[in-house]
């Protein structure tokens, strides 16, 4: 079926930034080198002891899984632009050699930090009872009776499983997978003294650590075993050299315009990605010469980037570590609260609901909420009609299985899974499958774009009327990650709101084109609708009154929302940006953005939630400012190529909780945020006398939406803009 002309023009439209990069240096940052001072910042809360020593080896452990992720997509596409000579500039003026340049430059200084802060955590680990042993030392660590159990375990669990390969013109080097870690011998034969090169390639299910019996805590890498007992492996050969590497591959999808069928696209797209070009080699530091050459003239291809990466390849399987039962070395457990008014209304959501909107901000408050609406839908006999987005849900999601349930008991259900959800593809489809299976309309969304708005809507049968309950979440459906992200939940019955729910899922899967009352959608008018809202802030300051704008994203990358906010600052808008990410704006530079701040907060969770602020011709925060929440970020992909959306908050107690309580929180943090400076620097900011931790404060005052009456006499602090340095 063709699509209608709105949209193959949309979808049509030029990739290409619409501003001019002959002076992009000045007015922005580099995208990419931007998300490597992100990753930076990460690794720094690794050396941060202020957290628990596992927790700071959990963020040495995620800058190492951001970094790969990183390669296999950014870098990726990078040199797929230079392979195929297209002259592409970023919008900072660089080319696509300049670019990867860069990176690589900036990435191996990176590298080299991500090592030297693993010596520090090895040896602080070690001193605290947890050991990680290198294959040099674990002669000096063990007593004979578990250098025998690690020789049996060795051959019990581990030797079946490895197959080893030998290289020689009848033997080519064998395929090695994405993120694939190998040990490459050098062997001498002791019968004749023949030498011998063979490839031992660690299977992905494997355990990557060995843990000793007993305590302390003590792990061997099975690659450390590998080489130790490799007479067991190669019985009758001398070692002369051994080393491991470990291989990255472009992991990108691109989808192609003559796709007939998306399902079948997809799943064979998946098995193509196993087999990508390799990005990025990784080598153990001090690889004999010999061994080096030959992984790069076999895997390197001559375009790959080559890095010595230290004694230990694959720092994101660290994590398995931290699993280690050690409470004494992690943050101090947390359990998330259920909002209190549902409990008064005895659990009921939709009366809660009815009653009044409420806002769920998580992971304070728990994502079991949101289970328990679509649980009560599926089991509500007054309920006729569930329809659902689905971006990622994780792989053991009771989303999914709570439309499997309504499907079953004869409800109408629509599900809208998103296959371009980078990562996830393999694991939609899945979802898709058995979805259809129970009887769910399952659709697939746009063709070109991705639908990543968070939105759910269930039709109840009421006094013998329908009545639309909503939910819309800042972000994911995904019971794992809202564990460790912060976003928000917002559940309206409004029937304003419901009606232009219903109608953003009939645009999703009927194209039907929607006239909206309050919520904004991209790409259709959601640029539009926020250029208007930074255009009102510029009148105000030009009419002499206050003028303020908060926004709290993962990114900011769109020239055109940039020079925009440029415009707002010289007109004299106070801006104030909490960007956890990619930030390319440059603040502070006189005549072009001085009234402009940028700050970053990492810390124990993830800063995920998308809050826009607007005074409305008052100073920040105020009752009449203007607060939306949306599942957009300010990048080209999610004005132009997203279906997104942007939720204004009309509710009073809602909106002061966001704006009053969220947002205010995130300015006046000083224990977990960095600024941004206009040379691109970032500086963490200094607890001083009173510092303010926003996650700790959250974790232990109750929100203001979905309090009832436990509200009553004033049991949340009012937060002071006093506190902001």
């Amino acid at each position: 079926m063709s699509r209608p002309a709105h949209i193959a023009r949309l979808a049509n439209d030029d990739d290409d930034d619409p501003f001019e990069a002959s002076d992009g240096g000045e007015r922005y940052f580099n995208r990419e080198l931007s998300w490597l001072a992100f990753n930076r910042r990460v690794l720094e809360e690794a050396c941060n002891e202020a957290h628990p020593l596992l927790e700071r080896l959990r963020f040495l452990s995620i800058s190492g899984s951001n970094l790969d992720e990183f390669f296999m997509v950014r870098v990726a596409g990078l040199m797929g632009q230079q392979k195929q000579d297209v002259e592409r500039r970023s919008a900072d003026g660089l080319t696509t050699r300049e670019q990867l340049a860069r990176i690589i430059e900036t990435a191996d200084t990176l590298v080299e930090d991500q090592r030297a802060v693993w010596r520090d955590l090895r040896r602080d680990l070690a001193a605290a009872g947890i050991q990680v042993l290198g294959s040099r030392h674990i002669d000096d660590s063990v007593t004979p009776e578990e250098a025998a159990w690690l020789e049996s375990h060795f051959r019990d669990q581990i030797f079946p499983i490895l197959t080893p390969q030998a290289l020689d013109p009848a033997h080519p080097f064998p395929f090695m997978p994405n993120k694939g870690l190998a040990v490459i011998f050098d062997l001498v034969r002791a019968s004749d003294g023949e030498e011998v090169r063979e490839l031992v390639m660690l299977p992905a299910p494997m355990a990557r650590f060995v843990r000793l019996p007993g305590e302390p805590a003590r792990y061997v890498a099975v690659e450390s075993l590998v080489k130790r007992f490799s007479g067991i492996i190669f019985p009758g050969y001398a070692v002369a050299g051994a080393a491991e590497f470990r291989v990255l591959r472009d992991s990108d999808i691109e989808i192609e315009e003559d796709a007939e069928d998306l399902v079948r696209y997809f799943a064979n797209a998946i098995k193509r990605r196993r087999r990508g070009r390799v990005i990025r080699l990784e080598l153990e530091a001090g690889m004999p010469e010999a061994l080096g050459a030959v992984l790069r003239d076999e895997l390197a291809g001559g375009d790959a980037f080559v890095t010595e990466s230290g004694a230990f390849l694959g720092l994101d399987d660290l994590e398995a570590i931290i699993d280690e039962n050690r409470p004494d070395l992690k943050f101090v457990a947390f359990a998330p609260r259920f909002p209190e008014r549902i409990r008064e209304f005895g659990g009921d959501c939709f009366a809660a609901i009815k009653a009044k909107d409420i806002v769920v901000h998580h992971p304070y408050e728990t994502f079991e909420v949101v289970i328990e609406f679509l649980k009560q839908a599926a089991a509500d006999p007054d309920v006729v009609a569930i329809k659902q987005t689905l971006y990622r849900a994780g792989k053991q999601s009771a989303v999914i299985n709570a439309l499997i349930a309504a499907a079953e008991s004869g409800k109408s259900v629509t599900a809208v899974v998103e296959l371009k959800a980078r990562f996830d593809e393999e694991q939609n489809l899945l979802w898709a499958s058995a979805l259809e299976r129970a009887g769910v309309q399952v659709v697939y969304g746009f063709f070109d774009w991705k639908t990543h708005a968070k939105v759910s809507m269930v039709v109840r049968r009421e006094a013998g009327e329908y009545r639309t309950y909503c939910h819309f979440g800042t972000g994911n459906y995904h019971p794992v990650t809202a564990r460790i992200y912060t976003d928000l939940s917002f559940f309206t019955a409004d029937p304003d709101i419901g009606r232009d729910a219903a109608q953003i899922f009939n645009y999703v899967t009927g194209y039907v084109e929607p006239t909206l009352k309050y919520v904004g959608i991209s790409p259709r008018d959601m640029r539009t609708r926020l250029t208007a809202l930074i255009d009102a802030e510029i009148a105000s300051a030009d009419e002499g009154k206050p003028a303020a704008i908060w926004a709290k994203m993962n990114s900011v990358v769109d020239p055109a929302i940039i020079e925009k906010l440029y415009e707002a600052s010289n007109a004299g808008v106070e801006i104030d940006l909490v960007i956890r990410g990619i930030c390319c704006l440059r603040p502070g530079v006189p005549g072009i953005s001085e009234n402009i701040r940028v700050k970053s907060v990492i810390g124990r969770f993830l800063e995920h939630s998308r809050i826009w602020c607007f005074g409305n011709g008052k100073a920040l925060p105020n009752d009449g400012a203007k607060v939306f929440i949306s599942s957009a970020d300010w990048m080209p992909r999610n004005f132009d190529r997203r279906v997104e959306y942007m939720l204004p908050i009309l509710n009073p107690t809602v909106h002061d909780q966001i704006l009053d309580q969220v947002m205010v929180a995130n300015l006046i943090d000083t224990e977990q945020s960095w600024i941004l400076h206009s040379d691109g620097s970032y500086d963490r900011v200094e607890p001083g006398e009173k510092p303010f931790n926003l996650h700790r404060y959250f974790m232990t005052n109750p929100s203001l939406s979905g309090r009832g009456a436990a509200l009553e006499g004033g049991a949340v602090p009012k937060l002071s803009l006093t506190r902001r340095r």
